[in-house]
């Protein structure tokens, strides 16, 4: 039987035999799991993503952040301030004149709603 002592204040994460990987406190969990990826970037075996991986991933990674609405709409409220404070003091983000305004033929007709 295995008698249990105190509180390691490890979250739960110490092991029944204190040993091992779990047990390890998470900073040198870190250290030791850092040094295993140079190893196997050294040796060749280590994965590295090609352009389509990555954009496979982060299409993903998109999708699962914009499902949480109250973030999106904490971004959305964001965005809207910095644009009122970049109005307010005169700066534009879409052109470099002061006031903001877009005048004259290379207008998209766009700006003036942003």
């Amino acid at each position: 039987m295995v008698e249990r002592t105190g509180s390691s204040g490890r979250s739960g994460r110490e092991s029944s035999s204190g040993r091992g990987f779990a047990a390890m406190d998470p900073a040198q969990q870190r250290r030791i799991a850092s040094e295993g990826g140079r190893a196997a970037h050294q040796s060749g075996h280590a994965h590295e993503f090609d352009s389509r991986e990555a954009r496979e991933a982060g299409r993903k990674g998109g999708e699962a952040v914009s499902r949480n609405r109250e973030h999106m709409s904490a971004i959305g409220r964001r965005g809207a301030e910095v644009r009122n404070q970049e109005r307010g003091s005169g700066r534009s983000a879409s052109s470099g004149n002061a006031g903001g305004s877009v005048s004259g033929s290379a207008s998209s007709g766009r700006e003036g709603n942003r």
